[in-house]
């Protein structure tokens, strides 16, 4: 397809930095797809980064069976020995883990990556910042809310875009989902979003109120859910916000018709080009995230 030499040419994307946001759909029975095709999505989007010398930045948990392990597993797979992977850790996980873990965790992940502990506010800290060598939960809902939005606000300025696939759209912590929470600071502060709806989940649903299924060919999807009241306040959010800013899906590099195919698509082949062909178009050097 379009785009494919540009994928594959190496250090084509160097300096760039991908926010990548990847987590179950509960869309993707109906939709005949299983959990690991999100996983597929995932490896294909991190091969693109790794080949065009870009880094990734990835916020979740230390699970040894979630998407964490698996972009570690990934990494394994290039070259690239230049710590290409950035794992950032909001304050629950992190705190909630013994720091010998933690340790080993680093160590782990060696020259394929670091990891990055953050505040309850978003301020990077240490590993054993205020705490004894045992782990403990945090459990204030409030703080627990204000430490994801400060996750996401983080990654969002260390990250030069924001790929989303999938994505809760109940069940989650937080005040928002957290898929939408990160295309609706991307849109208010001017991020490109890179929008892989086709798996379904809250990222269906963002494309959706930002006009990339304008022949409801993705309407019929999820279409008979009752929606959750933080699902529909952050959705609402995101198209007021769209609107303020002017935000238009072509700031991605890519043009309507191919945000619309992002949007549409299953194939994590065509995810991962699409992505690296946006990406590749943007000039996004010229605008270095912090």
């Amino acid at each position: 397809m379009s785009g494919q030499r540009e994928l594959l040419e190496p250090g084509s994307l160097r300096g760039l930095c991908l926010g990548i946001s990847v987590s179950e759909s509960a869309d993707l029975g109906r939709l005949g797809l299983v959990e690991t095709h999100l996983r597929l999505a995932l490896a294909e989007a991190s091969r693109a980064m790794m080949i065009s010398g870009a880094r990734i930045l990835y916020g979740g948990r230390l699970d040894p069976a979630g998407y964490t392990s698996f972009l570690r597993a990934e990494m394994e797979k290039y070259s690239r020995r230049d710590r290409p992977l950035t794992l950032c850790l909001a304050w629950q996980e992190h705190r909630r883990i013994p720091i010998a873990d933690l340790a080993g965790a680093e160590d782990d992940l060696g020259l394929y990556g670091n990891i990055i502990y953050l505040s309850a506010d978003g301020q990077e800290v240490a590993r054993d910042f205020e705490r004894t060598e045992l782990g403990e939960l945090i459990e204030d809902p409030r703080v627990r809310e204000q430490a994801l939005t400060a996750l996401r606000e983080y990654m969002t300025t260390k990250s030069h875009a924001r790929l989303l696939v999938g994505g809760k759209c109940a069940g989650y912590d937080g005040r928002y989902p957290g898929v939408v929470e990160e295309a609706m600071i991307s849109i208010e502060t001017g991020r490109p979003l890179f929008l892989a709806g086709g798996f379904g989940g809250a990222t269906l649903e963002v494309a959706r109120v930002l006009g990339l299924d304008p022949q409801h060919y993705l309407g019929v999807i999820g279409a008979d859910k009752v929606r959750d009241p933080g699902l529909s306040e952050g959705l609402a959010r995101i198209e007021a916000a769209a609107q303020e800013v002017g935000w238009r899906a072509q700031s991605n590099g890519l043009s309507g018709e191919e945000n619309r195919r992002l949007a549409a698509t299953h194939r994590p082949s065509e995810v991962a080009s699409l992505v690296a062909l946006g990406l590749g178009r943007s000039n996004l050097n010229e605008r270095p995230a912090q």
